[in-house]
């Protein structure tokens, strides 16, 4: 399998937990945001949208978002599972996954961020409140669906989920962001404990080749 990623991209590092909490390696390929190698012709050909990731198997077949790679990956690799089957369970680790994969994330990714900047001219002071009100409001009802329905040191138990994987990335970038996020104690819990375990860490933007000081 060959993974086309961005060190800094959320959806791109929960691809990556993913493929390392099941002991999967595949080939690394960088694409730069930054410097908007996402736009080219090449890279169009494998994403219509023009982003990352793009996970290719060695068939030549190619998936594109982030949740449809992962469940693709937990079906078709079942060692450490990521959804569990139980569907009242499975129904809540998508709930958070979704939570943080369509309603946080989106408001805030790399195109809306520049779209703000660059086509309605919002400057960089309300860039920045954009970014943390729609983190705070996401957060607020993570933290509250982990105070009801979670356990463990994982968002559902004792082994990770999905719902951990897409956890990890957005706090993560929250935290770069300069967000305050002491008004969610078990959401923190989880992400410092998933900080804690090897998996994670090797999924870690610092720890990709394509990584940017």
């Amino acid at each position: 399998m060959q993974l086309y990623s961005f060190f800094n991209s959320s959806t791109s590092y929960r691809v990556r937990i993913a493929l390392a909490l099941k002991g999967l390696e595949a080939g690394y390929h960088g694409v730069n945001l930054r410097a908007g190698e996402q736009r080219q012709a090449a890279h169009r050909e494998l994403s219509p949208i023009g982003g990352v990731p793009v996970l290719v198997r060695d068939d030549g077949a190619s998936l594109t978002q982030s949740l449809a790679i992962i469940d693709y990956l937990d079906g078709q690799y079942p060692q450490a599972p990521l959804l569990p089957r139980e569907p009242l369970q499975r129904a809540r680790v998508l709930e958070v996954a979704q939570l943080i994969a369509c309603d946080i994330h989106p408001l805030n990714n790399v195109r809306v961020l520049g779209y703000l900047q660059r086509v309605l001219e919002v400057g960089p002071e309300e860039k920045g409140r954009w970014y943390a009100h729609w983190v705070a409001e996401g957060l607020a009802a993570l933290e509250a669906l982990l105070q009801r329905h979670g356990s463990g040191p994982y968002c559902f138990g004792d082994e990770p989920t999905l719902a951990d994987c897409c956890l990890v990335p957005q706090v993560a970038n929250a935290e770069r962001m300069g967000c305050e996020l002491s008004a969610y104690p078990r959401v923190m819990a989880v992400y410092d404990h998933c900080q804690a375990q090897a998996a994670f860490q090797r999924a870690a933007p610092g720890r990709q080749a394509d990584f940017i000081q």
